[in-house]
């Protein structure tokens, strides 16, 4: 990187975080053998702290993808997350392709190395593993050590130990790309670890994050969807999002609110109530044994 790369690179983990996007990595997710379920724990902790996650893709193993989606979403969001592709096989490449992507050389990191040796139990399968005898196996756990470095900046802001039951290392290159391993313990352990070091970024520092407000009404889509046009055409400006759900063979449906601006929200639950002949829920199925004359007492 150039010394103009490496300062913007600065700038990025210092800037304030208002929208994310995930890359989540793996011929697995595509052809259906795992099911994803960080981008899922992902959208939750982007919307507990208020952060406005606009994207999620799914890619395959593929260097030329991989470069492509995180140079583009590097450029165009605050703060980004990757998951997968950096275990000890061959097929594991999340990190050589994220280095190539912002011209970044792998390099062996001591203190991952150092964890890893401390924290790490050997497979019952390598009982006669040894991190000072050369192998295979060493070589293959090696790679999972071996991260994108830009050596114009200080190593400290780039490989972040948020954990200190895990070995495992979050590297970040340019900035802003946060490359977790798909391993979904992992991936939420570290994500949550990372969270103290996000929160004074954020719009607002004391991470109250994003409200939601439900409305369970027993009315169809189409028979509420002039009003929501309305409301939504007045709340919009306030920054409240209006939206409409339905819910196939429960016979009630939930509209929901989602701002920032509580207050106001709370101000409109009493006539979205009236107006979709509906009652506030805190979890979707709460209302599902109402009968509509039961809203009218």
């Amino acid at each position: 990187m150039t010394t103009s790369s490496s300062a913007a690179s600065e700038e990025r983990t210092r800037r304030i975080i208002h929208t994310a996007a995930a890359l989540i990595i793996g011929d697995e997710i595509l052809n259906g053998k795992t099911v994803d379920s960080n981008s899922a724990y992902f959208a939750k902790f982007c919307f507990s702290l208020g952060i406005n996650l606009k994207r999620i893709e799914v890619i395959a193993d593929d260097e030329s993808e991989i470069i492509e989606a995180v140079r583009r979403m590097s450029d165009k969001y605050d703060f980004v997350v990757t998951s997968g592709g950096i275990g000890p096989t061959h097929d594991d490449i999340t990190y050589e392709s994220i280095g190539k992507a912002f011209d970044l050389k792998l390099k062996l990191h001591d203190n991952a190395l150092r964890r890893m040796k401390k924290l790490s139990k050997p497979h019952p399968s390598q009982p006669n593993f040894s991190y000072d005898v050369p192998s295979p196996a060493l070589d293959a756990k090696l790679r999972m050590l071996r991260l994108p470095i830009d050596t114009g900046r200080e190593e400290e802001s780039q490989v972040l130990f948020v954990d200190e039951s895990l070995w495992v290392p979050i590297s970040v290159v340019n900035g802003n790309v946060h490359i977790l391993p798909g391993v979904p313990r992992l991936f939420t352990q570290l994500l949550d670890g990372l969270k103290p070091r996000l929160v004074p970024r954020l719009t607002d520092p004391e991470g109250k994050g994003i409200y939601r407000l439900m409305i369970s009404t027993p009315m169809a889509e189409s028979a509420v969807a002039a009003y929501l046009t309305e409301l939504a055409a007045r709340a919009e400006p306030r920054g409240i999002k209006v939206g409409s759900y339905p819910r196939w063979g429960k016979g009630r449906n939930t509209v929901t609110l989602v701002g920032r601006d509580k207050e106001y929200m709370d101000s409109l639950i009493p006539e979205v109530e009236k107006n979709v002949q509906g009652i506030k829920v805190d979890k979707e199925d709460e209302a599902d044994h109402l009968n509509p004359e039961d809203l009218e007492s």
